[in-house]
C-alpha cells in the first residue's frame, strides 16, 4: 500500500486561498487565461470543483522563481492586484 502522502489528493477551494495569495475571484479570471491549473468537478453535473494538491504546488513554486532578468512571477502579481 502506498504511503499516505504518495496518494494524488484534490484541494477544495477553501484549502487552497490558505495556499494561495489571490481571492477567488482572481483565480477564476487566471484560470481564464490559462495562467492557474484548471480545477475538476468532483462529481459529473455537480458543481464542486478541487484542484490536484501537486498542481498548486507546482504553481506557487513557479511564483518564486525569478526568470533572468527580472522579478519573481508573484512579485507581478501582486503588484497588479
Amino acid at each position: 500500500m502506498k504511503d499516505i502522502n504518495e496518494i494524488p489528493r484534490l484541494l477544495r477551494w477553501k484549502e487552497v486561498s490558505k495556499i494561495i495569495p489571490f481571492s477567488r475571484s482572481y483565480v477564476y479570471d487566471l484560470m481564464n487565461q490559462g495562467k492557474f491549473p484548471k480545477g475538476y468537478k468532483l462529481v459529473h453535473g455537480g458543481q464542486a470543483v478541487g484542484w490536484w494538491a501537486s498542481d498548486i504546488n507546482d504553481y506557487m513554486l513557479a511564483l518564486i522563481e525569478p526568470t533572468e532578468g527580472s522579478e519573481s512571477t508573484l512579485v507581478k502579481h501582486t503588484k497588479n492586484s
